[in-house]
């Protein structure tokens, strides 16, 4: 039988995948000059850069900024309707998820470091350790027999 993950793991990546989609409307709400103070911090945090070293008044600024977040909303919303989907399939699709989450730490923390923002490997590796807790400990990754 394979496993499945059931109860307070189920609930917790429930909550991940919310906190994903909070962190992109945090994103996305940069590209607005009204709404921008919480990534301005979130960036002078993890870039040790001034306000104007931001240049948020570039457009193509702006719209780096509510693209990345619109995309974050896209990811954790993907895995939040596919949850049961994923479930159901069990471990190869867990396996797959899995997958995908580990190519895009590398790839983030990658150009994070490559572009000065190398403190964005801090959240991402919680975001990671977020998500691997309950597969983990759910064994959702085993197939069936083992």
């Amino acid at each position: 039988m394979e496993m499945t993950m059931q109860g307070f793991w189920k609930t917790w990546m429930t909550v991940w995948c919310w906190g994903v989609i909070l962190f992109g409307a945090v994103l996305a709400a940069g590209g607005l000059p009204g709404t921008d103070g919480a990534v301005t911090f979130l960036y002078s945090l993890l870039g040790n850069l001034s306000v104007d070293a931001l240049q948020l008044g570039a457009p193509g600024m702006r719209f780096s900024i509510a693209l990345m977040g619109a995309v974050t909303i896209g990811w954790g919303l993907t895995i939040l309707f596919l949850l049961p989907a994923i479930h159901a399939a069990g471990a190869s699709a867990w396996r797959g998820l899995t997958a995908a989450l580990v190519i895009w730490y590398v790839i983030d923390g990658a150009l994070s470091a490559a572009t000065g923002f190398a403190l964005n490997i801090v959240p991402n590796t919680a975001l990671a350790i977020a998500y691997f807790v309950p597969v983990m400990a759910s064994g959702v990754l085993r197939p069936a027999g083992r």
